[in-house]
């Protein structure tokens, strides 16, 4: 099988999903992560590019977060200026 080189856009829903599996895991679970831990985690995740990868890539965060044995429960966006959660829970 070749190699396929993943795109920007997939590199970043990969790092989302470490990102919500790291708070996670640190949090206990279920665990409630809003977006201001997820820019404190890590500072590329913008809210504007957190929205574009679960609208564009939620496989690869899901299969991300089932790879370190969790699995996304919710994602509620509230719209501009109103914040975005993710609820984890383990698998």
């Amino acid at each position: 099988m070749a190699f396929k080189p993943k795109s920007a856009a997939e590199t970043k829903a990969r790092d989302l999903g470490l990102a919500l599996a790291r708070i996670a895991e640190n949090e206990g679970m279920p665990a409630h992560v809003g977006v201001d831990a997820l820019r404190r985690s890590s500072p590329r995740l913008t809210p504007l590019a957190i929205g574009q990868m679960v609208r564009k890539h939620r496989d690869i965060l899901e299969e991300t977060l089932i790879e370190r044995g969790l699995t996304l429960v919710d994602y509620a966006d509230q719209g501009p200026g109103r914040g975005m959660e993710f609820e984890v829970a383990s698998a």
